[in-house]
């Protein structure tokens, strides 16, 4: 933890310091595969076979391959965003960025640990784009009598699936197969069956016998290290089987839109479910005033009122019934001014007491990493702190007052919870409240007084000295330039200007979360001059989250100061 004294506001405030869901390289095999090739040896292994493959397997249709499981899944939610991913594969919205590519690898590794439940069987270990040797290899593996082949692939209808295992059904009579998908998700989803049956659907017109299909995924019961199992397995059978008249008619249909120009398609709730676009810039209005702006609106709600034919705040019916915050936000809007309710003098009341400032960031694993966690838990490993140290009466405003700031960022892979918790305890002791911005922090509070039991106690204290500034400025302060978001980066910028982000390489708690976790867990990896970049990245980032709530209450004491929101000039929209 480390500990010093930050500048005057005064001073600070001029010159701040500070879904492929596969990755390629998975291991082949791991000890548990291994002692599985070992059961299923030559001696053991079941006789050679000739595998009866229908004609959509032959090497001779691979040139005319367009589509794929992903791009299928793409095209029935959008023909649009289906043709930019095979019209334009190198869209640089399509590329990864660390926090995806992150997805991507954790992605690898539950794949990679799903096959070890079904052990003995062989990898297709070759790039996707590699059709043709993909589909000479399952081929091979099959006939070899394998227990299970791992990224099986096949061809059928213009259409490639790599199925993450293929494993034998026992029994007498000729082979059967179940087809199992593999999801790094903590249950099975609705959007999982449409993955399912169009590799179904592949399989069975290659001529395969496949006897049940089942959706794996993590167990969100599961803790770590051993307390439960890591998977659980839901059959999806009878639910996959019923969608499969239906698919070569989409399929036929995509293919057609894949040959034709850019086609067009509405913007609505497909552009968010079941996966968000990465076109959506492409596609939405970017005016301020677009109903997607409104405060609380929601994806669905905002579809609804565009299939109404409200495209703009401006056009909402004046006796909908909405929220007190979307008509301040409205009437902000309307008149182009800071609107400021006369209540917020009295809701700032209860920050008159010695202040601290807290902010978290977290890591979240699909593979739990420490003791007690849940796949995809999130567990704090980081914090930033300031306090108010020599002002008279404790609260921020006074141009002379002055901070100190306290800071814990985990070192290594052993649980940092129990030491997180012990520094924070620490730095917050002489606080009589805890300032944060959203509930985000109270829950990772009490995650902690579960992980760390032997400091429940004090925990419980720090918990009940919490006190939310968002509510606050929720609910009586609106500026034009909040764009329908209460984000402590929206609403910074236009109330604390001299402070932003743009200075920091590291802005956004996921990518704060990404490079934490690589810091804790492939730090062997990173060269030592950009581990300690990192490692102050991180430490910027976090300081200038608690900095900003530190200004932005400096700020809104500012405006209670006045008797009312007409006080306030005009503003031009930008």
């Amino acid at each position: 933890m480390r500990r010093r004294l930050t500048r005057p506001l005064a001073d600070r405030a001029e010159n701040p310091q500070l879904p492929a869901d596969r990755a390629e390289g998975a291991p082949r095999t791991d000890r548990r595969a291994a002692a599985g090739r070992e059961r299923f040896g030559a001696e053991n292994r079941p006789p050679r076979r000739t595998v009866p493959l229908r004609p959509p397997y032959a090497d001779s249709h691979i040139g005319d391959v367009q589509l794929s499981k992903s791009r299928f899944v793409a095209g029935s939610q959008c023909h649009r965003l289906l043709w930019w991913k095979a019209h334009e594969p190198n869209a640089v919205e399509l590329q990864p960025d660390k926090v995806l590519q992150d997805r991507f690898d954790q992605g690898a590794q539950v794949g990679a640990l799903a096959r070890t439940h079904f052990p003995g069987g062989v990898l297709i270990d070759l790039p996707h784009r590699a059709v043709a040797e993909r589909l000479q290899r399952t081929r091979e593996a099959m006939e070899s009598g394998a227990p299970a082949v791992y990224e099986a692939s096949f061809v059928a209808d213009n259409t490639f699936v790599a199925v993450d295992v293929l494993a034998r059904e026992g029994g007498s009579g000729p082979d059967g197969w179940r087809m199992v998908e593999v999801k790094s998700a903590s249950s099975q989803k609705d959007e999982h069956l449409l993955d399912a049956a169009v590799q179904l659907h592949v399989l069975t017109a290659s001529g395969l016998d496949v006897r049940a299909v089942e959706i794996m995924h993590l167990n969100r019961d599961f803790r770590h290290p051993d307390q439960g199992e890591l998977f659980a397995r839901t059959d999806v059978t009878e639910q996959v089987r019923p969608m499969l008249p239906m698919l070569p008619g989409q399929i036929a249909a995509q293919l057609a839109v894949l040959a034709g120009p850019l086609p067009d398609a509405p913007i609505g709730i497909n552009c968010h479910e079941p996966y968000a676009c990465p076109f959506m810039d492409r596609c939405w209005p970017k005016e301020p005033d677009h109903i997607g702006k409104l405060y609380g609106v929601g994806k669905q709600k905002c579809a609804d009122y565009m299939t109404a034919g409200v495209h703009r705040i401006a056009d909402i019916p004046p006796k909908k019934k909405l929220s007190a915050t979307a008509r301040r936000q409205i009437r902000s809007m309307r008149e182009k001014k800071l609107v400021v309710e006369p209540g917020l003098s009295e809701a700032l009341a209860a920050f008159d007491v010695k202040l601290g400032f807290l902010d978290f960031e977290t890591i979240s694993r699909a593979v739990p990493v420490w003791p007690g966690m849940a796949p995809w838990e999130m567990a704090a490993a980081q914090f930033s702190y300031h306090e108010v140290t020599d002002d008279a009466n404790g609260t921020p405003g006074a141009g002379s007052a002055r901070y100190l700031h306290e800071e814990f960022l985990a070192d290594g892979s052993q649980d940092a919870r129990p030491a997180l918790a012990r520094a924070m305890i620490e730095a917050t002791l002489g606080a009589e409240r805890v300032v944060t911005y959203s509930s985000f922090e109270k829950t990772r509070i009490r995650g902690l007084q579960q992980s760390v039991p032997e400091l429940r106690a004090e925990l419980l204290a720090l918990e009940e000295k919490l006190i939310d500034l968002l509510p606050v400025l929720r609910e009586h302060v609106y500026h034009p330039e909040f764009r329908g978001s209460f984000s402590l980066k929206y609403v910074l910028t236009p109330l604390v200007p001299e402070l932003t982000y743009s200075d920091l390489v590291i802005v956004d708690g996921m990518a704060a979360s990404v490079e934490i976790a690589r810091l804790l867990f492939v730090a062997q990896k990173i060269p030592a001059e950009e581990r300690a970049r990192v490692r102050q990245d991180l430490l910027d980032y976090c300081e200038r989250d608690t900095w900003a709530m530190v200004r932005l209450l400096e700020r809104l004491r500012e405006l209670a100061g006045a008797s009312d929101s007409r006080e306030y000039p005009p503003l031009r929209l930008v």
